[in-house]
């Protein structure tokens, strides 16, 4: 029985929150996604992870609830990060039952997507780093790895799967991104999307946010102990939402990008550079949703991809969708803007069923 995991991204909620019934994540202006496709015959759930949290605390917090257990940071990793070990419980109240036969769909929004990614490397994988330390003090099953075949598809949307120059363009003392020419009024709602993005910061090692991950370099990191598997359908859904003006710059489409995005939109669409760990950004990342660079949202740099084709579907490899045009927000529905993608997902879970 195949059931699908929806993990929100950066700053986002899900079921266990308040929030997603006044407006749901997944859906947005549109109404719940996830009872639509319920409706449609497909068991979906909405999982609720830290919204600042690093990938690997947010792939923790997916187990927990999973699985239903408490949430384990392991030892090794809370000690060197600073933060508490255990986490909620949910233990009487899972996202959902998981039987032997169960088979997990995992799709991921945004930093949504490099959440399932590291969880599913734990899940087959486990950590040598928790073995290592956690002997005597009792090991998580989610450290301890062995869950083969448990995860039988990925899809991830919107994803910085290589990272996002939204944050690495502030630290090039070489590009300035104030004078980056954008209408006037993009500064005023730039100004608000950075109070729900930024992270209130808790004392824990700064390495354990999410904005830390999504670095170019750390992102590169985290792929480098990310594996690919052979017997995994994977699945990338890339957005764009810009155009292209003169000497290789793209520039934000106003119709097709949410005011809130508009600025970096067009910082991001500029930005050229070196980032400190060697990596050239060139034109080539200059196609951005408003918050991620389409390139970085195609498949891991160094994997095997495929344009989607739904005659020849490969597991062990990405088959990545054209690109979605639109904004960052507008895949699931819309921030300010009211997009239906309902039929969108619709058919993306009806291919999956039927492979």
């Amino acid at each position: 029985m195949k059931k699908y995991i929806f993990v929100h991204g950066l700053a986002g909620w899900g079921s266990y929150d308040e929030k997603y019934a006044k407006k749901p994540y997944w859906g947005m202006r549109n109404g719940d996604l996830m009872q639509y496709l319920r409706d449609q015959g497909f068991e979906c759930y909405a999982a609720s992870v830290s919204p600042h949290g690093s990938a690997w605390d947010r792939a923790c917090e997916l187990y927990a609830q999973l699985y239903g257990t408490r949430v384990d940071y392991g030892k090794r990793h809370s000690e060197e990060y600073g933060h508490e070990r255990f986490g909620k419980d949910f233990s009487d109240c899972p996202l959902c039952t998981i039987e032997d036969e169960t088979e997990l769909i995992l799709i991921g929004h945004s930093f949504g997507g490099t959440t399932i990614r590291l969880f599913s490397e734990i899940l087959v994988n486990g950590s040598k780093e928790e073995w290592d330390v956690s002997e005597d003090d009792g090991l998580s099953p989610f450290f301890s790895g062995g869950e083969i075949g448990r995860v039988r598809g990925i899809v991830t949307i919107a994803s910085p799967l290589n990272g996002t120059t939204a944050y690495d363009m502030f630290e090039d003392e070489n590009f300035d991104p104030d004078r980056v020419k954008a209408p006037w009024w993009s500064n005023v709602f730039a100004k608000l999307m950075s109070r729900s993005v930024v992270p209130v910061r808790d004392g824990r090692d700064i390495r354990d946010y999410a904005d830390f991950d999504m670095h170019v370099d750390n992102a590169a990191e985290l792929n480098r102990h990310m594996t690919t598997f052979s017997d995994v359908f994977y699945f990338s859904l890339p957005c764009c939402s810009t155009k292209e003006a003169k000497n290789g710059i793209q520039k934000p489409i106003l119709k097709l990008t949410d005011p809130f995005f508009v600025k970096r939109s067009s910082q991001i669409g500029c930005y050229s550079g070196t980032t400190k760990g060697g990596t050239v950004i060139d034109s080539t990342w200059h196609k951005n949703d408003g918050l991620v660079n389409t390139i970085s949202a195609q498949a891991p740099f160094g994997e095997t991809k495929k344009a989607l084709d739904q005659s020849d579907l490969r597991p062990g490899v990405w088959n990545v969708y054209p690109n979605f045009i639109g904004d960052h927000m507008m895949i699931h529905g819309g921030l300010t803007r009211k997009r239906d993608v309902k039929e969108i997902y619709l058919d993306m879970l009806t291919m999956i069923s039927d492979l």
